[in-house]
Order: structure tokens, then C-alpha cells, then sequence
């Protein structure tokens, strides 16, 4: 009995694993298909961010944000920035949000 408990316990934490590293890869991939075009490879606005009004990642204002700020703005769309609700999931937008609370 001990022995089955112990294996899906190491079952559980395995799956969970596989989920969160799935779930970062599409992330990942996400945004260099979404928004890396004016966001930057590593959340320095690019050329075409900067001429927009994108701010860095990094930058104060970005960084004081809730997650639930950045997933309504990912969501809703800010100024240039375009709305992505029903072109990827919440749960897509949430990774992002962890994603790019990365990105340094």
C-alpha cells in the first residue's frame, strides 16, 4: 500500500512537471509568434515597439503591475497595442504574463 501511495505521489509530481515546462515552452513560443515583433527577444521594446509606445519590462511602471493589469492589457489591447482576447486563451495569456515576468 505504502509502495502505491509513494508511486502516484512521484506520478503526480512528475505530470505536474511535465505540465509546467509544456506550458512554458508555449508560452515561450507564443510570445516570439505574438510578441516579440515589438516587445523585444528579451522584453526591450525593438524599433518598431519603441516607435509604438512600448515600454520595457523592466521598466518601473511595467513592473509595479498585478498580473491581472497585464493579462487585462494582453487581453483588451493598450493604445497601438492590439487586443488578443479570442485569438489565444486566458490560460495562454496567463503564461505569457509569467513568461515575461522572466525575461530580465
Amino acid at each position: 500500500m505504502r509502495l502505491g501511495i509513494k508511486a502516484l505521489t512521484m506520478a503526480a509530481m512528475l505530470a505536474t512537471s511535465l505540465t509546467s515546462n509544456l506550458f512554458a515552452d508555449e508560452a515561450q513560443d507564443l510570445y516570439k509568434a505574438k510578441c516579440q515583433m515589438c516587445h523585444g527577444a528579451d522584453g526591450q521594446p525593438s524599433s518598431v515597439g519603441k516607435s509604438m509606445g512600448a515600454k520595457a519590462f523592466s521598466d518601473p511602471a511595467v513592473t509595479k503591475m498585478s498580473d491581472a493589469d497585464l493579462a487585462g492589457i494582453t487581453s483588451s489591447g493598450k493604445n497601438k497595442m492590439p487586443a488578443y482576447k479570442g485569438k489565444v486563451s486566458d490560460d495562454q495569456i496567463t503564461a505569457l504574463v509569467k513568461y515575461i515576468r522572466g525575461l530580465k
